[in-house]
């Protein structure tokens, strides 16, 4: 596998060794040795998978410490424009994002650490998402950003009049009033 370093600190997208021919492809989707070996230290301990359609746009969500959560993200089927944000106070980047385009043809992945808010958009049809977790989903603990935050302008790669949001995340609050204890 390739480690692939971002502007941003501990942001980094995995580009797995694929063996691809004729009847198809294989890879390592996680190897916890070769992680540890990359010297990513990550203790997963809960996989979520969601499904989408073209225009949906997820986030942008985050858990507060001590629940806070480290996630490998990927797709399986489909393409979603993925990003993270820098909610660390103390980090040079804070408040900046960085996205990457995940399909299931260049299968790569993306680790978005604690103390970073994530959110993606569907740009194929439908998508198929997955997600594993450093720890548990916890509802007190969970926060979010306006995805549409003018001070973040992210470009979700989807038309506005075509996307499609959830009633909860069109109520979180912008950056400069959000809970943040990173």
């Amino acid at each position: 596998m390739e480690i692939i370093e971002t502007p941003i600190k501990d942001l980094v997208i995995i580009k797995p060794r694929v063996f691809a021919d004729a009847r198809g492809f294989f890879f390592e989707s996680y190897n916890e040795a070769a992680y540890k070996a990359a010297n990513i230290n990550i203790h997963f301990c809960q996989d979520n998978q969601s499904k989408s359609s073209y225009g949906v746009i997820r986030g942008l969500h985050y858990q507060l410490l001590p629940q806070s959560q480290t996630k490998l993200v990927s797709v399986v089927q489909g393409a979603v424009w993925d990003v993270a944000v820098d909610l660390r106070k103390d980090s040079p980047t804070f408040g900046q994002w960085y996205g990457v385009e995940l399909t299931e043809e260049n299968h790569l992945q993306f680790i978005i650490p604690q103390g970073f808010a994530h959110g993606f958009s569907v740009l194929s049809e439908t998508a198929v998402f997955t997600y594993k977790c450093d720890d548990f989903y916890s509802p007190q603990l969970e926060r979010g950003i306006m995805y549409n935050d003018p001070a973040l302008a992210i470009d979700w790669k989807i038309p506005a009049d075509k996307a499609i949001i959830s009633d909860k995340d069109t109520k979180h609050p912008l950056l400069k009033d959000a809970e943040l204890n990173f």
